[in-house]
């Protein structure tokens, strides 16, 4: 519980103006009319007002001496995180050569009433050329090389040639000349129709790419071919891991392939293996991470007074949480003339020798270790002081980031750097991760918090609260033991990261997984502050998918497509993981799903005359398959809930 903090005067504008007439009464009885219409009460009402507004300002010191202690205590406020995304540059045209987008390449958004979002990239990306080395397939265990017969007369059966029946695990493999890690890469096929059988829109097929210990899949940008029903371009985005690999008929190559998999049970299978005339490849773009922020760097931040505790103000702030490397210079000895100095969270393990420093990142305020005096007299260094007259630099920083980062797919769409043959630029999945910086009032909160764990993981609360700290842009954390019959003492930390929703306040799976940025800070910051042999195991929780399929009764005149979308809208968004359920702070783990419950949110609807019929699917969104229709769909007690595609017929009188 935060500290209580007192009003020093509580009276309020009425209390002044009722005590005001009191004294009237008291003092100048001959005034009987006491009246708003009176010009007497008009100025009592007044002063009443303006002395309401000093009594308002007085109550606001013992927030300022809140502020005050929390300071004392090491409390800062938690700066804005940056939103991430992939951003795909693509060609104007294949390239003969390598080109080199550099880091710190800026995309946008398009600039509109209010300023652009802007994004640069962290790391270099490599647009790779390539083009077809090598064809070969698959079939019933056996590798036949079809490098002769592609584009060459009448090509090739991909999966078997008929009678046979393409079969589970049959391949196309594409060798291409040179690996390709992070690039998109376009296949160029010509085939007649023969893939009999299958739905064009929705081939059972998974394309993968091999990383040098494994086949990893592939995302699929276009399929303009329907499964090799016609001939057209695949579009896929080869994974970093991309690598050479002899395996396939002997031929070293960049490989791609082409998997057949599992029909689902509404998914149409092949008749008909396809056949392939001509193959070619050619690299159309790459794709890199990008992040909401300005990457500043050689900044400049003052001349050292060989001081302690010395502060200096960057030229940009908020800054992004993140390693940030700072130099001072020193005499023409060292190779470079600067020397580097390494950031820490505070100066308790620091020595007088440690070239330290700290940054508040909310105000962009540099500070060095200070000097405390000891009970001797003498003073105690923590941390090093630059120099006197050095100047001090900070080769790279982050400014930026926020909620408004968080950008919906295909929003970044301008290239403000100039790269040379790049045509455009888009992310293909939305931005995710971006958060306002913390106000005081949650700094308050979070203080007395603070000051009881003292930055040591003992309770599960105290895991909940120090992954908040590790990754301000999770959304939620539950944490609970770990079933372990030896009882050595594991917690489990599950964590939902935030995301924006799409169409409807729907989710894509995919969304609630963890990146690896979120994880790896989130496991670094608990092991430091876990008790000694308890094992930390952070994950995403486990999401069980519901599927609900409801018929509504529409009122006279209501719009049945409109009411459509707002029954879609109120299922996705009840069964939020982070903003359903019944109190709209996420669904609560464990709960289970009743039908009772969304004949309710249905009929709170504007337009609903009466609903008709619910009916509840299990899912499992991993497979992505449904189960038979339940009554009662319960969930183990650490499960989340996740909307698996709901669908909504709406009939009008």
């Amino acid at each position: 519980m935060p500290l209580p903090a007192p009003h020093l005067d509580d009276r309020t504008f009425q209390s002044l103006v009722d005590d005001a007439k009191r004294l009237v009464q008291q003092r100048c009885p001959e005034w009987t009319d006491h009246n708003v219409h009176d010009p007497g009460v008009t100025l009592i009402e007044t002063f009443a007002y303006m002395v309401d507004q000093v009594l308002w300002r007085l109550n606001r010191v013992p927030d300022r001496t809140y502020v005050k202690f929390l300071d004392l205590l090491g409390v800062r406020l938690r700066p804005p995180t940056a939103a991430r995304a992939p951003i795909t540059f693509w060609l104007s045209a294949a390239q003969p050569t390598t080109l080199n987008v550099p880091a710190g390449t800026q995309v946008a958004t398009p600039r509109t009433e209010a300023d652009a979002i802007v994004f640069s990239t962290l790391h270099e990306l490599d647009i790779v050329p390539c083009e077809m080395a090598v064809v070969a397939t698959a079939v019933d265990g056996g590798q036949t090389d079809q490098t002769d017969t592609v584009n060459h007369g009448d090509g090739f059966w991909c999966f078997g040639a008929p009678p046979r029946v393409p079969a589970v695990d049959d391949c196309f493999y594409v060798g291409l000349s040179s690996a390709v890690p992070s690039c998109a890469v376009t296949l160029r096929f010509e085939c007649p129709v023969s893939g009999v059988g299958i739905d064009p829109r929705y081939p059972p097929l998974r394309w993968e790419a091999w990383d040098g210990e494994r086949w990893v899949g592939c995302e699929v940008d276009s399929d303009g071919t329907g499964g090799f029903n016609w001939s057209g371009d695949i579009v896929l985005h080869v994974p970093s891991g991309h690598r050479p690999h002899a395996a396939i008929v002997s031929q070293a190559a960049g490989w791609l392939r082409c998997r057949v998999i599992e029909a689902e049970t509404w998914q149409p299978a092949y008749e008909t293996s396809p056949r392939i005339t001509k193959v070619s490849a050619f690299t159309s773009g790459g794709t890199t991470e990008a992040i909401n922020a300005e990457i500043v760097s050689d900044e400049i931040v003052g001349e050292a007074e060989g001081v302690p505790a010395q502060r200096f103000l960057l030229r940009n702030r908020p800054v992004v949480p993140g390693e940030h490397a700072l130099d001072h210079e020193v005499d023409s000895s060292s190779p470079s003339g600067w020397e580097p100095w390494t950031e820490v969270e505070d100066f308790a393990g620091s020595g007088p020798d440690d070239r330290h420093f700290l940054i508040d990142h909310t105000s962009g305020e540099i500070v060095f270790g200070p000097a405390v005096r000891e009970a001797d007299g003498s003073f105690r260094r923590y941390g090093a002081v630059p120099a006197k007259g050095a100047a001090v630099r900070i080769r790279r920083y982050r400014t930026g980031g926020g909620q408004q980062g968080n950008v919906a797919r295909n929003g970044v769409s301008v290239l403000k750097s100039s790269v040379p043959f790049v045509a455009t630029v888009t992310n293909r999945r939305p931005a995710q991760g971006g958060t306002d910086g913390e106000h005081v009032e949650n700094a308050k909160l979070r203080g007395p918090l603070l000051l009881r764990t003292r930055q040591r993981a003992v309770t599960g609360e105290d895991y909940e609260n120090l992954a908040r700290a590790a990754a301000p842009d999770i959304a939620r954390v539950h944490c609970v033991p770990v079933d372990d019959p030896a009882g050595v003492g594991g917690v489990r930390v599950l964590v939902v990261p935030s995301v924006d929703d799409g169409e409807h306040n729907s989710l894509e799976f995919h969304q609630l997984m963890l990146s690896d940025d979120v994880y790896e800070r989130v496991v670094d910051y608990l092991d430091e502050r876990r008790t000694i042999g308890a094992r930390v195991l952070v994950q995403p929780p486990d999401y069980v998918g519901v599927t609900v399929v409801t018929r509504l009764r529409a009122r006279p005149k209501a719009d049945p497509q409109a009411l459509e979308q707002d029954a879609m809208a109120a299922l996705y968004g009840y069964f939020h993981p982070i903003r359903g359920g019944p109190d709209g702070t996420g669904w609560p783990f464990g709960r289970a799903i009743v039908g009772g419950e969304v004949y309710a949110v249905l009929q709170r609807l504007a337009g609903v005359d009466f609903v008709e019929e619910v009916r509840l699917f299990p899912a499992d969104p991993v497979e992505r398959t449904r189960e038979a229709q339940v009554d009662r769909l319960d969930l183990g007690p650490h499960d989340l809930v996740f909307s698996f595609g709901h669908h909504v017929m709406v009939q009008t009188s």
